[in-house]
């Protein structure tokens, strides 16, 4: 009993093996053809599989004619059943498929995708969710890329503008000197140093916001407490705000320790404090505070500006925003708030903006020193 199970399980897997090594081969040669066409070698080599192990077994057990006749003739029409299955399983699938691709040639074409409406294997249907989802952050990239040039192009024009009129009152002062025009030489030769210093900002604050948004701002990280950096940007912009009459107020600083480098987070500070200070009218009020809040360390600065207009809220710290013409500085280039930022997120922190009564107030959050 055990050697004829042993025999029929032999022949049946000498059978199961051929066919198998048949199918194999056949399913190499068609590996760029349709996906129904393979799948149909499949089903054609489980039934041949199962026909030839039948076929050995029936003849080493001597079947009669007619028994192997009815043996071959169910195997037969289970291969047809299994065939048309087949084929319909991998028209479905191909369909599902070209659907697929003509929606991501799309994508290619405008860069947008629209999943297709035929029905998708589940395969399919998450390869379609990936490109829908790859599609929206792609068109969320062009629209910053947009936004981005479009700042781009607002600086260059701006700075433009702001370069050409001192220029062109360098050269006519220059001029008048030269011809010997000025009764008091020493009137002109102050207001030529003011403005070319105004430039030399100008230009330090294009070089400084080149080398963060290039990557390449080196950092010189120390521990220091916040209370002095709040404490040095107050003395720093002390007598900015006597010559606006803007009262400056540090009295909520906390002595919190943060790892930053001084020497930029200075110009973080001096930055808010001159934006704030230019933006609040006299006899008005700058507060400056400093906390920790769990495993950060946040200061803010409050001015009395009136507010931001909610549309704008976002472009503040674009690079080349000035926001409206009431809230434009006298030769401001709409660089400082973007430094900020860039040194902010230079130090793994983050710069935010909201309203608040009679102003705004800006929040630069950084990472708590242990």
């Amino acid at each position: 009993m055990v050697h004829d199970t042993l025999l029929i399980a032999l022949y049946a897997a000498i059978g199961a093996a051929g066919a198998g090594l048949l199918g194999t081969g056949a399913l190499r040669l068609l590996r760029n053809r349709s996906l129904a066409l393979s799948l149909a070698v499949v089903a054609a080599v489980t039934v041949a599989a199962m026909l030839a192990g039948t076929m050995l077994v029936s003849w080493a057990m001597l079947l009669s004619d007619h028994d192997l006749w009815v043996v071959t003739m169910v195997c037969s029409i289970a291969a047809v059943v299994s065939l048309g299955v087949a084929l319909a399983l991998g028209r479905s699938v191909v369909r599902g498929s070209r659907a697929l691709a003509e929606a991501t040639r799309a994508l290619g074409d405008d860069g947008h995708f629209t999943p297709p409406t035929a029905a998708l294997t589940s395969e399919l249907a998450e390869l379609s969710g990936e490109l829908a989802a790859t599609s929206a952050k792609l068109a969320a990239s062009r629209e910053r890329e947009k936004a981005l040039e479009d700042s781009r192009r607002e600086l260059v024009a701006w700075i433009s503008h702001d370069l050409r009129t001192p220029l062109a009152g360098l050269q006519a002062m220059t001029e008048a000197l030269e011809d010997g025009m000025v009764d008091d030489p020493s009137v002109y030769h102050a207001r030529i140093r003011a403005e070319v210093e105004r430039m030399s900002g100008m230009v330090g604050d294009l070089f400084e916001l080149s080398r963060i948004q290039a990557g390449v701002l080196a950092l010189n990280i120390t521990r220091m407490s916040v209370y002095d950096l709040v404490g040095d940007a107050l003395a720093g912009a002390d007598a900015l705000a006597r010559e606006h009459g803007v009262r400056l107020v540090g009295d909520g600083v906390e002595p919190v320790p943060v790892h930053v480098d001084g020497r930029e987070m200075s110009r973080v500070l001096a930055n808010l404090l001159v934006n704030a200070i230019r933006r609040t009218p006299t006899d008005g009020t700058v507060a400056v505070s400093a906390r920790r809040e769990v495993d950060s360390v946040v200061v803010s600065v409050t001015d009395g500006c009136g507010g931001i207009p909610p549309e704008d809220l976002p472009r503040v710290f674009d690079t080349g925003w000035r926001g409206t013409d009431a809230r434009t500085p006298p030769g401001g280039a709409g660089l400082g708030l973007a430094i900020v930022r860039g040194i902010v997120e230079a130090h793994k922190g983050r710069a935010a903006v909201s309203n608040v009564s009679g102003g705004c107030r800006f929040e630069v959050r950084l990472p708590a020193a242990v």
